[in-house]
């Protein structure tokens, strides 16, 4: 037994993970599994989702995979419910469903834009919602932001840094609300570039040369250092933390 280290163990808990088919999510969703959680996966694709409870299945713990549309609030509901169904109990949400769009302001569309912003920042309110009236003090919530939320992006992304942004306030206000007897501790982590499908299309010339002047690490992140991120704010180790923004972007926000 280790004092300091069982502090980053989630045995016993039920943690969700949104947007869970596939890229980070489905990197969260097995890091969770490894500190000892069981899963609930949720995503719009059921096909890829199966394939990210067999991972978690694969490190010994429980999964359960449902289809979420985040922008609905009746289907986090509802996802909340089988969670409660299945486990009897929701200790951590991770708030990972997200678009990524770059679209000049000036030629973007009120449907595009509300799109992003139902997605990335409505979404994680219904899921919140959905779990904080179940969760028991001690409990976590993790929404995962952005550093273009702190930061201006060297592309056009005003919708997806509005989102994300906004994510971060929404943060600092539940922390705030729910802290008291609800115990229920609220933090954000705000990513800077990593390996991803929202990445995957972007021309890496630009982007190249905006993180080697932006970044004093000059890289791309790695799926370990940010699942190392989720599971330190999801577990007891974070115990006095809430309302906060952790930016893991190789400093790109504090250069």
């Amino acid at each position: 037994m280790n004092p300091v280290l069982d502090l980053f163990r989630l045995d016993g808990k039920v943690a969700i993970v949104t947007g869970a088919s596939s890229g980070l999510g489905a990197g969260f969703a097995v890091a969770l599994a490894h500190a000892g959680a069981d899963l609930v996966l949720g995503a719009r694709r059921v096909d890829r989702l199966e394939e990210t409870a067999e991972k978690v299945r694969a490190v010994g713990r429980k999964a359960l995979a449902q289809q979420l549309d985040v922008s609905d609030p009746d289907s986090c509901t509802a996802l909340v419910e089988a969670a409660m169904a299945e486990y009897g109990h929701v200790d951590v949400l991770i708030n990972n469903a997200g678009l990524g769009t770059a679209v000049p302001a000036l030629r973007e569309t009120p449907d595009q834009f509300r799109q992003v912003l139902e997605v990335n920042l409505e979404g994680a309110y219904w899921m919140a919602q959905a779990c904080a009236r179940v969760m028991q003090p001690g409990s976590s919530i993790v929404n995962i932001a952005s550093t273009l939320g702190l930061i201006a992006s060297y592309a056009p992304q005003a919708a997806y840094a509005s989102s994300k942004a906004g994510l971060i306030g929404l943060t600092r206000d539940l922390s705030q609300q729910w802290a008291g007897r609800r115990g229920i501790r609220v933090n954000a982590i705000a990513p800077g570039y990593f390996h991803s499908e929202i990445t995957a299309d972007v021309p890496r010339g630009p982007l190249d040369a905006f993180i080697a002047t932006r970044s004093p690490l000059a890289r791309f992140g790695e799926q370990h250092e940010l699942d190392a991120a989720v599971v330190f704010l999801a577990s007891p180790a974070s115990s006095y933390i809430t309302g906060s923004t952790l930016a893991v972007d190789g400093g790109m926000s504090g250069h």
